[in-house]
């Protein structure tokens, strides 16, 4: 037998069935490790299709038990809230009151489906007039925008204590600001919520990838865009070091937002925090890609989406957000 030539015969043996491609197959989808984010928005009797989003739908809490029970149906486990309140303001006082849009839809899913896991994204441009995700410092037209990172905190303390007290399992801040996970978990501690975790968006780029998802969530910006704060998509080592911080300040989980685009980036996380439970966000952008390529016929949804959440876990995922979860559970069971 020619030895340079074993390997290479070695590695077609090792595909030369479905049966032994699955024996050897080195990452798989679990939808175990699949969150799915809903929009829950203020009023009765609303659903409401996001036409960007094929498939998710605004909804008003009275419809809440119908899409659970539908989810849970579907073996999905996890999910993740986006709030659209009643009345927007300066300072998004709905995301910190107790009788909030997210507040409320919490405590009704508990009662619904208690062993559902639900983390509670944590951030302030749903709520605001303005669309920012903190307390904007004065503005003028052709400014940068500037948060003002101090008044910010406190009303991110505000806001988690709100939700651990309806029950959230999870908090996920996604703002961006700065010392924002430390004021948390101190808000968290003092009022005697130690047990729940923090899941950090430690690494969200200020990436062209969000736009369906502020139709869906109605926070888009109405003056400048938040590269002040969200991260220049030309960097990777500042993602390290945004890491580094939020594990200094005491986060439990980490998450790279976006993914599939950013699939060097969550393998540098991972190599340098393996340790460190980390997550991807699968944005409404790079879903819309997919869905919109597919209604063209242009490509197979199906293996498409599976390729490109399998490239997210191959990279260091250790689980995914992504609004293909539905899909992927009836795939699953096929």
């Amino acid at each position: 037998m020619n030895a340079g030539l074993f390997p290479k015969t070695r590695l077609r043996r090792l595909r030369s069935s479905s049966k032994i491609r699955s024996l050897v197959q080195e990452n798989r989808l679990n939808l175990d490790k699949l969150i799915l984010p809903l929009f829950i928005k203020y009023g009765k009797g609303i659903k409401n299709p996001v036409a960007s989003m094929p498939g998710h739908y605004q909804l008003s809490v009275d419809n809440l038990e119908e899409e659970i029970k539908a989810i849970q149906k579907l073996g999905i486990k996890s999910i993740i809230l986006f709030g659209i309140p009643e009345h927007k303001d300066p300072l998004g006082k709905d995301s910190y009151s107790d009788h909030g849009i997210i507040q409320t839809a919490i405590s009704v899913i508990k009662k619904i489906a208690p062993e559902l896991l639900i983390i509670s994204d944590i951030c302030f441009c749903e709520y605001t007039d303005h669309g920012h995700c903190g307390v904007v410092t004065q503005y003028k037209e052709g400014d940068e925008v500037n948060i003002d990172n101090d008044k910010t905190l406190e009303l991110l303390a505000k806001q988690v204590v709100s939700h651990a007290k309806a029950g959230t399992d999870v908090i996920a801040p996604s703002g961006n600001v700065d010392g924002m996970v430390q004021r948390i978990r101190s808000a968290l501690d003092d009022a005697g919520y130690q047990h729940i975790p923090i899941l950090s968006y430690a690494v969200k780029y200020a990436s062209s990838m969000y736009g369906p998802f502020r139709q869906a969530a109605e926070g888009a910006p109405k003056f400048g865009d938040r590269r002040t704060y969200q991260m220049d998509y030309s960097n990777i080592q500042e993602a390290i070091r945004e890491c580094a911080l939020d594990i200094a300040e005491g986060a439990d989980m980490l998450m790279v937002k976006p993914a599939h685009t950013y699939l060097d980036v969550i393998r540098e996380v991972k190599n340098t925090f393996p340790h460190i439970p980390l997550g991807a966000y699968h944005p409404s952008g790079e879903f819309a890609l997919i869905k919109a390529a597919a209604e063209k016929g242009w490509i197979d949804e199906k293996k498409a989406a599976i390729e490109v959440l399998t490239a997210i876990q191959r990279a260091g995922a250790d689980f995914i957000i992504t609004y293909y979860a539905k899909e992927i559970a009836k795939w699953l069971s096929q």
